[in-house]
């Protein structure tokens, strides 16, 4: 189970340090892909492998479920943990999720999300703000 927010640096060779609590989950190998709201999603390969067939039932017929297939499965990578317990984000990724340096790792259950720090601090300040609409809304899905 992948929780809580980390902050690291990306190095020059695209580098990620990955949270040494989570490094274990990710031993047998990760998949990192663009996720959504300009963040990267990194998976296990056991849920990445839920996630991608999931995907691939989806009816090709309508445009919304084409374009998210794509966008989540042409985007992703196969990424190892290197001894120092890093992982090489892609040049293609990181552009995506505007990553320079400041990067932040949010666990979030059965993925990790990888943020641009700015951008994620923007992002968890304005839904911090919308918290108990949001919350409201979220009723009547059980939560």
């Amino acid at each position: 189970m992948f929780i809580g927010e980390y902050h690291h640096t990306l190095d020059d060779k695209g580098r990620l340090a990955i949270p040494i609590k989570f490094r274990a989950a990710l031993s047998d190998g990760a998949v990192v892909t663009r996720g959504l709201d300009h963040s990267l999603f990194l998976y296990t390969k056991s849920e990445w492998e839920i996630l991608a067939a999931k995907l691939a039932s989806l009816p090709m017929g309508q445009a919304d479920t084409r374009a998210f297939a794509r966008l989540m499965l042409a985007g992703a990578m196969e990424v190892e943990v290197d001894k120092s317990g890093r992982v090489n984000i892609p040049e293609y990724l990181r552009t995506y999720a505007s990553l320079k340096k400041d990067s932040v790792v949010v666990g979030l259950y059965n993925r990790l999300e990888v943020w641009d720090e700015a951008t994620w601090k923007a992002y968890a300040s304005k839904t911090e703000a919308q918290g108990n609409d949001i919350a409201e809304r979220l009723t009547s899905l059980g939560v």
